[in-house]
């Protein structure tokens, strides 16, 4: 057994982005967290992620069309606030997008599942690298679709929040023992 690897898949969690510091993560190793997930298993090597990066000052953009989409033009002020200072405090926001192949044989739970495996890489290479991540997926994220140009084979899955953190409170798992979750047959 791989020591680092299972050490690495223990430590994942979600951290979320009001745990962030607002320190901005280096491109280079952005790069490094969506070429991990472009290795992600597929069936038919269709490879139906799409990943739309937010930083700087798209992420504001991105924040004012959630906010658009939730409220209209009557935006409450403490909203935009937390929205905004959480978008802040992340370093990049990247839309998790599903792209349907034209291999109708493929069920959509096939490709959507072959999405979660890339995101689960993008997970455990941001945990690698000391980076807190989470997946957070609002009802207006099928509304944004005109928005990411998305095209008609194409949807909005969710975002993945990504930043630094200083340190992160002890967490106690209270998971089942995995003896109850397993049947050997």
């Amino acid at each position: 057994m791989n020591n680092l690897f299972n050490k690495i898949i223990r430590k994942r969690r979600s951290i979320f982005p009001i745990q962030f510091n607002g320190e901005i993560i280096d491109d280079s190793i952005i790069n490094e967290i969506i070429f991990n997930a472009n290795t992600a298993p597929t069936h038919k090597i269709t490879q139906p992620w799409l990943f739309k990066i937010f930083n700087s000052l798209s992420k504001i953009k991105l924040a004012d069309e959630i906010l658009r989409l939730k409220f209209g033009n009557k935006i409450p002020k403490n909203e935009k606030e937390n929205l905004i200072k959480k978008f802040n405090l992340t370093s990049h926001i990247i839309c998790i997008c599903l792209e349907r192949s034209d291999e109708k044989l493929i069920p959509e739970w096939e490709e959507i599942a072959a999405v979660s495996m890339s995101v689960q890489n993008m997970w455990l290479t941001c945990t690698a690298n000391n980076l807190g991540c989470y997946w957070s997926s609002p009802k207006i994220i099928s509304e944004l679709g005109a928005f990411l140009n998305l095209k008609n084979n194409q949807k909005c899955l969710g975002f993945f929040y990504i930043g630094k953190y200083n340190e992160l409170p002890k967490r106690i798992l209270n998971k089942k023992d995995v003896n109850e979750k397993v049947e050997w047959i």
